[in-house]
């Protein structure tokens, strides 16, 4: 299972004591929102009432389905979470910049909701580290259609896997907010900054080659 970074503790610790739950429980439904792409989940856990499903906008079910206090207790968690998991950079599938560990332009100093920490909530995959390992850690990484994502705010470094090809980009002083492909015969990648959308062929390439597997 996926790890939470010091950042994603810090915050199920947080929203644990707001909402009157443990830190377990918490954690579980964090995973079943961001699985959920943030507006469902899918949940199982005896502090819920067994196994439910919640959805964005008013329908939940409990097995617990008499307990009113408790679904209300747990639809303002799952709301909490989902507002959250919206702001983390790339987290979730909005058609910009895709990710399962992580638009808004600005993931420089940014932090998820006024709490403290990394901008990512969860520790990357070791297995899907396909970018060069002296990069480090990624700020949020996402893949949209066939083309995957890994982007290194502090040191200003974008990586782009295209058919097992990785390219490695210098941000200069964008400050990369989201990405997105234009179809067609003109196809290009292009994302945006606090500049506005940039196409991704205007930036230094500083390195080409295969893609870690």
């Amino acid at each position: 299972m996926q790890q939470l970074t010091p950042a994603g503790q810090h915050l199920v610790a947080e929203l644990a004591q707001r909402h009157g739950f443990s830190i377990d429980a918490v954690t579980t439904m964090l995973f079943a929102v961001r699985n959920g792409n943030g507006s469902m989940a899918q949940f199982s856990h005896p502090e819920f009432g067994g196994g439910g499903q919640w959805m964005q906008g008013g329908m939940l079910m409990l097995g617990d389905m008499f307990n009113q206090a408790l679904k209300g207790r747990v639809d303002a968690l799952c709301n909490d979470i989902s507002g959250l998991l919206a702001r983390q950079p790339g987290l979730l599938q909005t058609g910009s910049f895709q990710s399962q560990s992580q638009g808004g332009a600005g993931y420089q100093n940014q932090t998820t909701g006024g709490y403290p920490g990394q901008s990512s909530l969860f520790v990357p995959d070791p297995a899907q580290h396909w970018w060069p390992a002296e990069l480090g850690s990624p700020s949020a990484t996402g893949a949209q259609n066939q083309v995957k994502y890994a982007y290194f705010a502090a040191i200003r470094r974008l990586a782009v896997d295209t058919g097992g090809e990785c390219w490695v980009y210098d941000t200069q002083d964008q400050q990369i907010g989201g990405f997105s492909q234009q179809q067609g015969s003109g196809s290009s990648i292009t994302f945006t900054s606090q500049y506005g959308t940039v196409n991704l062929a205007t930036l230094p390439v500083v390195s080409r080659g295969p893609s870690a597997r």
